[in-house]
């Protein structure tokens, strides 16, 4: 269970890091790209916090997250300057994409069925009788 600390910390470091990833990929000549912060978390002690990306279009976002893991120590900069009277430490920052909204856009084709497994069983891993 989260304390409230690191709730705070979490939020502060979402709402800044928004900021400075679309400056980084912008300074790096990266358009017609979205990225957004979809969550962070941050673990007890404070050290660490894990920094979900939701990239679209989405077959970018293995280049977009090479893009921002080559760019850390200019990001983990920024965020330091921001939060210097917030934070005593920055936290090792840790990026890693968000894929719930591809998940959700397949279950959302399976349900308008243009997967239908009752008329392509072929969809359907087989049963194998024991």
């Amino acid at each position: 269970m989260e304390t409230n600390r690191q709730k705070k910390v979490a939020g502060v470091l979402q709402r800044d890091l928004v900021d400075i990833i679309q400056k980084a990929l912008m300074q790096a000549g990266v358009k017609n790209i979205i990225v957004s912060v979809s969550k962070v978390n941050v673990t007890t002690d404070l050290s660490q916090a894990k920094v979900y990306l939701s990239i679209f279009p989405h077959d970018k976002a293995s280049e977009i997250l090479k893009e921002v893991s080559a760019v850390k120590p200019f990001i983990k900069h920024e965020i330091a300057n921001r939060t210097r009277h917030q934070l005593r430490r920055m936290p090792e920052l840790q990026f890693y994409v968000d894929d719930s909204l591809e998940y959700i856009d397949g279950i959302d084709k399976s349900l308008k069925g243009s997967e239908d497994p009752i008329q392509n069983p072929d969809l359907l891993p087989r049963r194998k009788k024991s």
